[in-house]
C-alpha cells in the first residue's frame, strides 16, 4: 500500500514512524509546506519527499493528514475530490460552519474519512467501554475526566488553537460520547489563568473545568490544565451501580497518595502524549489501513468530530456567559 503523509511536524513524524512499521505499507510519500522538514521525515522512514500537491497527485492508496489545523479542511476536500481515503487529525476545522460543510461533503460523497481520536484505541479506554456496553458497571451514575499537559504550548500557538476546550479537551468530549454511547444535554464550564498570563492576552485560560449532564441523566466532571510539572496526566473514572473503574491509573500516573503507607509511583511519569498513547496511535493507524482495504468499519467518523466540536463550543459559550449551555444552541 502506498500512503501519503500530508504534514511532517510533530504528529506527522509520529505517524510516519507508525506507518513505516506497518507490514501493509510499502511506500510512504511525505509532503509538507516546509520542504526540508518533509525531506527529514522521509529520510527517517525511507520514504520520498515532495510538495503536498505532488503527494496527492501521485495516486496514493490513502492519505494521512497531519498538517496544521487551517489546512485540514482543504486537504480533506482535496482527498474527497480525488477519491482517496483519508485519515485526519482533529479537528476538521475550528469553525462550526466550515466543519458542517466538510462533514456534508464527506457524507454525501460516501468518502472515507477517519478522524484521529486515538484514545478510542487505548487499551484502558477500550476495556472501560466494554464494561459499560456489557452492563458490568450497571447504571452509569457519573464520570470524571482529567487532561493535564506537562507544559503549556508556545504562546504563538494559542491564537490559532481554538482555546482550551476545542484544543485540549476535544478528546475528553469525544471519549465521553464514545464511552457512554450517549449525547450531551448541557454544559457548564469555567476557567481561569493561574500560571501563564499570555493565555489571558489571547482570551484563553490555562486551567479549566466543566460540569456536563448527559441526556440520560448521567453527569460528568471534567478538569484540565496546561501545566503539570510532574508529567502528562490523562485519566477517566466511571462510577456505576455495580462497579467503578479507572483509566490512566498506573505506575506512571503523576499523582501520589498522601495516605500513610501508600507507595509513590514506581516509574517516571509520561513526558508527553506521544509516549502515553504510543500503542493507541499504532492501533488507530492499523485500523485505518484495514478500513482502506475494506476489512473494517470506520470507527471515528466526520460526524463524531462535529459532535465533539459542538460540545466544545457549548463550553466556550458557557465560559463566556457564565451559564449552562446546551450543544443544541451551537447548531
Amino acid at each position: 500500500m502506498k500512503v501519503g503523509l500530508l504534514g511532517a511536524g510533530r504528529i506527522g513524524a509520529l505517524h510516519a514512524g507508525v506507518l513505516a512499521r506497518d507490514e501493509d505499507v510499502d511506500e510512504i510519500l511525505v509532503g509538507d509546506a516546509d520542504p526540508e522538514r518533509a525531506e527529514a521525515v522521509a529520510a527517517e522512514v525511507g520514504g520520498e519527499a515532495g510538495k503536498i500537491e505532488d503527494v496527492l497527485g501521485a495516486g496514493p492508496d490513502a492519505v494521512v493528514i497531519a498538517a496544521s489545523t487551517p489546512a485540514h479542511a482543504p486537504l480533506i476536500r482535496a482527498a474527497v475530490d480525488a477519491g482517496i481515503p483519508a485519515f485526519c487529525e482533529k479537528p476538521i476545522a475550528l469553525g462550526y460552519e466550515e466543519t458542517v460543510e466538510v462533514v456534508d461533503e464527506v457524507e454525501s460523497s460516501g468518502a472515507t474519512l477517519q478522524i484521529g481520536f486515538q484514545r478510542r484505541f487505548d487499551a484502558g479506554y477500550s476495556e472501560a467501554k466494554r464494561l459499560v456496553e456489557t452492563g458490568a458497571l450497571g447504571t452509569i451514575y457519573s464520570i470524571r475526566l482529567a487532561t493535564h499537559d506537562p507544559e503549556p504550548p508556545p504562546e504563538e500557538y494559542i491564537p490559532a488553537s481554538g482555546g482550551i476546550f476545542r484544543d485540549l479537551h476535544i478528546h475528553d468530549f469525544d471519549i465521553l460520547r464514545w464511552l457512554t454511547g450517549g449525547e450531551v444535554d448541557e454544559v457548564y464550564a469555567t476557567g481561569s489563568v493561574r500560571g501563564f498570563d499570555f493565555f489571558a492576552e489571547h482570551g484563553d485560560v490555562d486551567t479549566s473545568a466543566a460540569l456536563i449532564t448527559m441526556i440520560d441523566g448521567a453527569v460528568a466532571v471534567l478538569t484540565g490544565g496546561r501545566h503539570d510539572p510532574l508529567g502528562y496526566d490523562v485519566r477517566a473514572e466511571v462510577f456505576g451501580s455495580k462497579d467503578s473503574v479507572a483509566v490512566g491509573l498506573d505506575r506512571r500516573t503523576p499523582l501520589r497518595s498522601v495516605e500513610p503507607g501508600m507507595p509513590s509511583p514506581e516509574k517516571p511519569a509520561y513526558p508527553n502524549f506521544q509516549e502515553r498513547f504510543a500503542d493507541a496511535y499504532a492501533a488507530e493507524m492499523r485500523h485505518f489501513l484495514s478500513v482502506v482495504k475494506g476489512e473494517a468499519e470506520n470507527p471515528c467518523t466526520a460526524r463524531d468530530a462535529l459532535e465533539a466540536l459542538r460540545i466544545a463550543m457549548a463550553a466556550d459559550l458557557s465560559l463566556d456567559e457564565h451559564r449552562p449551555v446546551s450543544p443544541s444552541e451551537v447548531a
